[in-house]
């Protein structure tokens, strides 16, 4: 196995109101050097799969800046300095689609860009769903789309169902009910 690349220094060189993009200087085992931008870790974010029954999953459409246009997948969000991210997963969805959950179970945990991003996003499925709303940050109150299980090919299918997280995530969370005999 090769050993990681030595770390020789580290600058900041942008930042945002959300973003801080670093240089780092890599030395390899084999001598060379070279230098890569990243944008550095923070929290950890959670995307919620939340089944409001055992053939239910509760989706959303919102806004996406990155896409210019209105996208369908998961509520998400960031998990707060001293959260628990289950606490952060429950109160996502209780201000996305004004449910709670009893039963919230982290179902893996995928990373996004890792040659540019330093973060992690948990996967999180979220059951015995009950209505019980937050006020969250969101411009707009977020549409939710209720979405059965058996019409999955469909849900692929369409246009604004293309984040990767919410790809994986359906995938991860099928595959999990599956084994479960559901």
């Amino acid at each position: 196995m090769r050993s990681k690349p030595k770390i020789t220094d580290r600058r900041l060189v942008a930042q945002s109101k959300l973003f801080r993009i670093e240089e780092i200087d890599l030395e390899f085992a084999n001598g060379r050097r070279r230098t890569y931008e990243r944008i550095p870790g923070g929290a950890d974010s959670v995307m919620i799969v939340p089944m409001l029954d055992a053939d239910t999953l509760l989706l959303i459409r919102e806004y996406g800046a990155g896409s210019e246009r209105y996208e369908l997948g998961f509520p998400k969000g960031v998990v707060e300095p001293g959260e628990d991210p289950l606490s952060a997963a429950n109160r996502e969805i209780q201000e996305e689609i004004g449910h709670g959950a009893r039963n919230l179970r982290i179902i893996d945990r995928l990373s996004l860009v890792p040659g540019y991003i330093q973060h992690h996003s948990l996967i999180v499925l979220a059951r015995e769903l009950f209505p019980q709303r937050l006020a969250g940050d969101e411009p707009e109150p977020p549409e939710v789309i209720p979405w059965r299980l058996g019409d999955i090919d469909a849900l692929l299918a369409r246009e604004d169902f293309d984040e990767a997280r919410s790809i994986a995530a359906l995938l991860l969370v099928t595959r999990l009910l599956e084994r479960e005999g559901r």
